[in-house]
């Protein structure tokens, strides 16, 4: 039997108030199965998302062609389902290892206080400090063959993606190590806490498995929140030619290759454009969501 005073009962009382969490939430997983079946599309169209076409170029909506063609004759539905699948899986990859670094920061200074607090505190706050457009846009340009990196590794498709993740992840954990440091502040003078240090339990078995449960709502709203930061900023490096690197396509760099064509086909940058926003906000709203049906202060 439920037990209906549980607080997760009781989250997700509140969750069900916030419609527009629950719309945004169906709007991102439909999204998410659109793109992972993506192959299925090709197969159902006879047509590759990469398959040049000179002879069809900027077509029109068709049956074969739902959303016309680009510049190359490459079908525009599909590439929008590849590049949703990178974009999403950017800002999720990303989103989630930023907030790891940051909750292991936070909680390190939360627990240990003293020196530590302060350094690591005090490191947040440079980052912080920096302006995070142009530094992204400085690391997003470094050459990579400069750094002694494997010419397999710097030849490969997928190094812009993980470039980016990287970028991202240790420039993004700031928020989460603010937010953990400060619920381990509170959490560690709790009872159960002060019970496991008197019973003789080690620093790491309590911050592990004693106050870092008690922080996963809290964790999960700010990477939530996040998920759509980091996609902006992957599509703002993409849309400037240093994030995700054709072939390989991104909502980013569909916009870019739509810039110089925005009067001729406008649709080609409108399709892109138009999914970022929907999923950036949807992100939001869920957040937002989130945030009150995690929200011990919310009104049973």
């Amino acid at each position: 039997m439920i037990n209906q005073n549980s607080p997760l009962f009781l989250a997700m009382r509140r969750f069900r108030r916030h419609r527009l969490a629950i719309f945004s939430a169906c709007v991102l997983l439909s999204m998410i199965v659109l793109v992972m079946i993506a192959p299925l599309f090709e197969i159902l169209l006879g047509v590759s998302a990469n398959q040049v076409d000179l002879y069809s170029r900027m077509a029109g909506s068709s049956l074969a062609h739902p959303l016309g063609t680009d510049e190359l004759g490459r079908d525009v539905f599909l590439r929008l389902l590849y590049g949703g699948r990178i974009s999403l899986f950017t800002g999720l990859t990303a989103a989630c290892f930023a907030a790891s670094i940051g909750t292991v920061i936070g909680l390190c200074a939360g627990y240990f206080g003293g020196r530590l607090d302060a350094l690591l505190m005090r490191l947040t706050d440079s980052v912080i400090a920096l302006p995070l457009l142009p530094l992204l846009i400085v690391l997003a340009a470094i050459d990579l063959n400069k750094l002694g990196l494997p010419e397999a590794i710097v030849q490969s498709e997928d190094v812009s993606f993980y470039r980016i993740v990287l970028i991202v992840a240790l420039t993004g954990w700031t928020t989460v190590a603010r937010l953990v440091r400060g619920a381990t502040l509170s959490l560690k003078e709790r009872e159960f806490v002060m019970a496991a240090q008197g019973i003789g339990a080690s620093d790491r078995h309590i911050m592990f498995r004693h106050i870092l449960p008690n922080l996963l709502s809290p964790i999960i709203v700010a990477v939530t929140l996040s998920v759509g930061s980091v996609i902006l900023l992957e599509s703002v490096l993409s849309f400037l030619g240093l994030g995700i690197q054709p072939p390989m396509a991104s909502w980013g760099n569909m916009l870019t290759n739509a810039q110089q064509l925005i009067w001729e086909a406008p649709l080609l940058a409108v399709y892109p454009g138009l999914l970022i926003f929907i999923t950036v906000i949807s992100f939001n709203f869920l957040g937002d969501g989130l945030q009150d049906a995690f929200d011990p202060k919310a009104e049973h």
